[in-house]
């Protein structure tokens, strides 16, 4: 037969590093026959026969050696795959589950999302020197952050990429924003990671269990979703450290600079916000409410105004020694048995904090640009300045973007998508 074969069988087992360029758990391997002489002489039918034997053999060999190095990565997978947990807080107060972060790869099918990676935003030189670095002696407390709290969800995730690159665009001091993510789904940190590799940031788990009995049905399935209501839970989910948060939904994006909204001035207050009292604040509460003074008498000595809770600074001081959550909590309770609202979790904040609330300059809440929350419609722009666009209402901008049916104010989000493609 052969003469000399030299054959080896040679594995490659990528770093995490590699795992970028090539499928995790790739196996190189050959069989390199080394011959003296030609194995197929053909002029003899003895030496045909005893050719394709040994073709026969090498084949056997090579699938052989394909067979070991599968069930080696089989069983190496699990360690080759593994990537630090997310970050997240154990709540003493309530029973929120904590749930370690997996990071799900880019291309696994359930996200339905790749992004580009954002650009490197840098403080400019009047920050402090604080600020551009992520101190390990303070972490989440160091004093010279500001914090944003927003959700997670897969629904919602390219409005929530979209805003934290527009708040990290006209940051003065980018790298002193700090991100509190709160999510029901344990796999999208990695994909704000591989958006923004340098963003400060700490994802926290919400239980849906917590308000899931709590929910009453609403005019848009959408606003019943659980995630909608992790804000009532800030001051429980944040540490004690955190003194104060800005809140702000997935679906808008911020053109000035976040940290102007970050000293408003909240006196004596909870919680601030754009008011409008100009509209009717009747029409948030069923009749039913309004007859009812056990209901109704809650706005007496009051001068109640509507205000969106998509953009809010809240300082958790207060609303911890207030116990603020459970107050929102009661009114949801009531509501469940005596439907006096239709709205989702609106209504309930109303219900605590309407006329007394620190007023904040309408440019930081241009809502309402998603149109009504059950048809949709295009909307203008209030008249004024603005730092703050916000798709309120059923319509979503990167929605109508991809159905080819844009509104002209979507054009303004455009620039902030970081979506790549779909899988």
């Amino acid at each position: 037969m052969f003469k000399k074969i030299d054959s080896s069988i040679l594995f490659s087992f990528p770093t995490l590093a590699d795992s970028r360029r090539e499928t995790l758990g790739f196996v190189r391997f050959s069989i390199s026959p080394n011959l003296d002489n030609n194995p197929f002489d053909f002029k003899s039918r003895r030496k045909g026969k005893r050719a394709i034997r040994g073709v026969k053999m090498l084949w056997i060999m090579r699938f052989s050696g394909f067979f070991s190095a599968a069930m080696l990565m089989v069983i190496l997978s699990p360690s080759l795959q593994s990537f630090p947990p997310a970050e997240a807080i154990r709540s003493s107060h309530l029973d929120f589950h904590l749930r370690q972060s997996v990071p799900l790869s880019l291309s696994d099918s359930h996200t339905r999302f790749l992004f580009r990676r954002s650009p490197s935003y840098r403080n400019a030189e009047q920050c402090s020197s604080s600020d551009s670095k992520f101190s390990g002696r303070f972490g989440v407390c160091d004093p010279s952050l500001v914090h944003v709290a927003i959700t997670l969800d897969v629904e919602y995730l390219r409005g929530s990429i979209a805003a934290v690159n527009s708040i990290l665009q006209h940051s003065l001091c980018p790298e002193s924003v700090f991100f509190h993510f709160l999510v029901s789904e344990t796999n999208l940190e990695a994909v704000v990671r591989s958006a923004f590799p340098q963003l400060k940031f700490k994802v926290y788990y919400f239980n849906p269990a917590i308000v899931q009995n709590l929910i009453s049905t609403s005019v848009r399935q959408a606003l019943e979703q659980p995630l909608n209501y992790a804000r009532n839970y800030l001051a429980e989910l944040l540490e004690p450290c955190v003194r104060r948060v800005i809140y702000l939904d997935s679906d808008l994006v911020v053109v000035d600079d976040i940290s102007k909204l970050w000293r408003t001035n909240l006196g004596s207050r909870t919680i601030g916000a754009p008011e409008y009292c100009h509209a009717n604040f009747s029409k948030y509460f069923t009749s039913r409410f309004w007859l009812d003074k056990r209901f109704s008498g809650t706005f007496l000595g009051r001068k109640p105004c509507y205000f969106n809770t998509g953009v809010m600074v809240i300082d958790l001081v207060k609303w911890r020694r207030a116990s603020y959550t459970k107050r929102i909590e009661r009114w949801m309770e009531i509501q469940k048995n005596d439907r006096i609202y239709e709205l989702g979790s609106l209504p309930p904040f109303l219900l605590v904090f309407a006329g007394d609330v620190a007023p904040i300059e309408h440019r930081w809440n241009q809502h309402g640009l998603g149109g009504d929350n059950v048809k949709g419609s295009c909307r203008n722009l209030h008249a004024g300045p603005v730092s703050l666009l916000h798709w309120s209402g059923s319509g979503k901008p990167w929605m109508r973007l991809d159905s080819k049916n844009p509104c002209p104010l979507d054009s303004l989000w455009a620039p902030y998508d970081l979506y790549g493609h779909s899988h």
